[in-house]
C-alpha cells in the first residue's frame, strides 16, 4: 500500500466519524464508530509499550563478536542511549563503539504492534546500508524476548537466517544475545552485549 493511501485512511476514518454524529442510528455510522475505536486501540501505548519506557537511559555496554564461531571474540566497548519516542510509542536506542578497530555507530526502534501483538526491531548501522528487521514475544516469564528475522549476505546475496534473545538480567542491566545461520544452515552465536545503566 502506498504511502498516500496509508496517509488517506485515517482521514476517511474521521469522515466517517464525522458522518456518524449526523446520523447516529445508521449502519455507516457504527460502522465507523467501531472503526474509530479499533484505531485508538491500535494508537494506544500498553503495558508493553512501559516495559520498553523502563529501559530509558545512557548506558554502558560491553560487546563479544564472533566473526568465526571457532575463534575468540572480539571484545569492545560503546556506549548507548535509549528513549522513548513518538508519543511513548517507540524506543530509540543510538549506540556509538567500535567494530574491527573502526568507528561504528548503529540506530535501533523497537516498538509493540498492537495488532500483531509482536514486538518489532528496527535497526541500521554504519557497517551496512541494509535495514534489519525483527519481531518477537515475550516469554512467559516476562524477562526474555525472542527475536527472530533474516538478512541478506553482501558476499553472496543469500538470506541468513536471524535469532536473538533480549534478557532482563536485573533493573541496570539488559542481555542481548544473537546468533546467525552459518553455510551449512546451523545457528552460531555471533554477538552478545551486556549493557549497564549508567547511575
Amino acid at each position: 500500500m502506498s504511502l498516500v493511501r496509508w496517509m488517506t485512511l485515517p482521514a476517511l476514518v474521521l469522515a466517517f466519524h464525522a458522518s456518524a454524529q449526523e446520523k447516529p442510528t445508521s449502519a455507516p455510522a457504527a460502522a465507523a464508530e467501531e472503526a474509530m475505536k479499533a484505531w485508538a486501540a491500535y494508537a494506544t501505548p500498553g503495558e508493553a509499550h512501559a516495559r520498553l519506557a523502563k529501559l530509558e537511559g545512557t548506558w554502558d555496554v560491553k560487546t563479544k563478536s564472533w566473526m568465526d564461531p571457532s575463534q575468540p571474540p572480539e571484545e569492545t566497548t560503546g556506549s548507548c542511549d535509549f528513549r522513548m519516542v513518538l508519543g511513548g510509542r517507540y524506543l530509540e536506542q543510538r549506540f556509538q563503539g567500535t567494530a574491527m578497530g573502526q568507528p561504528f555507530s548503529g540506530i535501533g526502534y523497537t516498538g509493540f504492534d498492537n495488532v500483531k501483538k509482536k514486538y518489532e526491531a528496527y535497526w541500521i548501522d554504519s557497517m551496512g546500508t541494509g535495514m534489519m528487521v525483527m519481531s518477537g514475544t515475550l516469554d512467559r516469564g516476562g524477562k526474555r524476548t525472542v527475536y527472530t528475522g533474516s538478512m541478506l549476505d553482501p558476499t553472496n546475496g543469500k538470506k541468513v537466517a536471524i535469532r536473538s534473545v533480549d534478557t532482563e538480567v536485573d533493573a541496570d542491566t539488559l542481555l542481548f544475545e544473537m546468533w546467525m545461520s552459518g553455510p551449512d544452515g546451523k545457528m552460531a552465536k555471533s554477538m552478545e552485549m551486556t549493557y549497564t545503566r549508567k547511575k
